[in-house]
């Protein structure tokens, strides 16, 4: 908006502009808006482009119902060949009618043919002064980077769930509908902050509910959604451990009618929004969340560490992916909650391994491991777990230290002692290093590297040091390879060599030869054993020299 006014306010009005972003957020009505802000007048008092519209102007009304003769929509997706765009290309040397400016809006613009855009280019970069070009898209990547270089691009944001609820509530206030906070709420969160999609839920929900008007549970109905009491009771079954219950649940909700993977990704929604009221407490008041959901979700923060619930997240989005592969849906989502069950109450990877060192087979420095529920599964594996007592319990030994790692270097080489000769050769070329330190690691893979490097690395590491090492990727980084700075020595010694005196002599006596290998000798021979002919008989050890000839 800024942009716009300053632009206006200094005359310095673009002659392009691409207004990108998800279905639904207003697009077209934006460019809608420009093109009025374009040719605004109102006789007697505004007669010059403003984006200020405190009334409607002379070409107001006629442009917002899309049949003004100077503001041409067209649709990308029905107008894609070059003979469209030659039409555009004619008709732009024409000033308008009877706007001020002669406006192009075409929607989908990504739509466009190759030879369509190469078609506008010039037009687009040096067109007539009455001339302005409108484009919006949802696939901007789409869009030639010579046509996006020669617009001003807007991007157009999600709506939030809160002004998106009012918006909605108001529009049923108008209809004379009643509508409950809880459906509104569920509209705008299916919505994903797409203001069409929620129009057409609302106008569908209306519908659906009848007289009744819109209620939250004809909204769950008509969509297919789990009641989120259930979902909420789900969780807190498989977080105590009681797989018994949860696995009965979840066979209810499929037999209402509940897809599987809905809802396991319901389970990772009230999942994230635990993790966000943990770290945020303000993320908990969010207004698209009920009341009682807000309620729990506290109470599941308080009671739950970072580390179970993250644990929890991996489990579930697993198990979409599992459930969504699967022949037998049901199934996969069954088991998807026996892992969550049985790991839910496992400890913290710090927990279990202060549990591991040696001062954990003294009963004074024993402590209970961290349980998030009281169902009796949970506490018949804690009790299993308990360490013995000193007196009959084998002494453990302690845990063996994997290799400390000083250098990028030295990674590559315990890679080399593993034998894990593809990850050393994608090491060597595909690497430019921008950080390492114990622990982590930070570089810039080289155009076409493996698009999994990083994660393998990782996991290497872990395997063989016994630590978890971070493995990042980040732009930027020119260091060389350690393929691309071992040639670089070699360039460098065998030009070093190549500048020694007895070495020139040699390629200059045996035409055609050449240096094919520099090496340091292991001992160097004594002066007195050397021959006195340095022209025939010297050998420098420090250069092989072939001859080709």
């Amino acid at each position: 908006m800024r942009t716009l006014a300053n632009s206006f306010a200094a005359g310095r009005i673009h002659q392009a502009y691409i207004l990108t972003g998800v279905r639904g957020v207003g697009k077209t009505t934006t460019a809608r808006i420009l093109a009025r802000a374009f040719n605004y007048s109102v006789p007697g008092k505004i007669d010059r482009p403003s984006i200020d519209l405190p009334e409607l102007g002379v070409h107001c009304q006629a442009i917002m119902e899309s049949r003004h003769v100077d503001v041409i929509e067209m649709d990308a997706a029905s107008h894609t060949g070059i003979d469209d765009v030659r039409e555009i290309i004619e008709n732009a040397r024409y000033r308008p009618v009877s706007a001020r400016t002669k406006v192009y809006i075409i929607d989908e613009v990504h739509m466009l043919s190759k030879q369509a855009f190469n078609g506008l280019l010039k037009t687009l970069e040096e067109p007539p002064e009455h001339v302005k070009f409108l484009f919006a898209t949802t696939e901007v990547e789409k869009v030639p980077i010579t046509v996006r270089s020669r617009c001003i691009r807007f991007d157009l944001r999600r709506i939030e769930s809160g002004p998106m609820i009012a918006h909605l509530g108001k529009i049923c206030a108008a209809e004379g509908v009643a509508a409950e906070p809880e459906a509104l709420a569920l509209i705008a969160q299916v919505a994903e902050g797409s203001v069409r999609d929620a129009l057409s839920l609302l106008d569908q929900a209306i519908a659906y509910g009848g007289h009744a008007g819109v209620a939250a549970r004809s909204v769950r109905d008509m969509l297919g959604l789990t009641d989120r009491g259930e979902i909420i009771a789900l969780f807190e079954r498989v977080m105590k451990g009681e797989i018994g219950e949860a696995l009965a649940l979840m066979r209810a909700l499929h037999q209402a009618g509940a897809e599987p993977a809905d809802v396991l990704i319901e389970l990772a929604e009230f999942c994230h929004f635990v993790t966000r009221a943990k770290i945020a407490p303000a993320a908990g008041e969010d207004l698209a969340v009920s009341e009682t959901e807000r309620e729990r979700g506290r109470a599941f923060a308080g009671a739950l560490t970072f580390g179970v619930l993250t644990r929890a997240w991996q489990i579930l989005l697993k198990g979409v992916e599992d459930v969504r592969d699967s022949p037998r849906p049901l199934a996969s989502a069954e088991m998807a909650l026996i892992r969550l069950a049985y790991a839910a109450d496992l400890p913290a990877p710090e927990e279990a391994l202060r549990r591991l060192s040696p001062a954990s087979n003294d009963p004074r420095h024993a402590a209970p491991l961290p349980l998030v529920g009281g169902g009796p599964r949970a506490s018949t594996r804690l009790a299993a777990a308990e360490p013995a007592p000193a007196d009959t319990a084998p002494p453990r030994p302690p845990p063996v230290a994997g290799p400390r790692l000083a250098s990028f270097e030295d990674a590559v080489a315990l890679a080399r002692a593993k034998r894990d000769i593809q990850l050393v050769d994608s090491l060597e070329r595909e690497v430019r290093l921008a950080r390492f330190e114990q622990g982590s690691i930070a570089f810039t893979p080289v155009e076409g590297a493996a698009p999994g490097l990083a994660q393998t690395l990782a996991r290497r590491l872990q395997e063989w040091t016994g630590e978890r090492w971070m493995v990042a990727l980040v732009a930027g980084s020119t260091a060389p390879t350690l393929r691309e700075a071992a040639e670089a020595r070699e360039a460098e010694r065998a030009s070093g060599a190549a500048s020694h005196p007895l070495v020139r002599k040699v390629l200059d006596r045996f035409k055609g030869a050449r240096i094919v290998d520099v090496r340091r000798p292991e001992s160097a021979p004594a002066l007195s054993e050397r021959p006195a002919d340095d022209e025939v008989g010297y050998i420098d050890s420090s250069a092989n020299v072939a001859d080709e000839g």
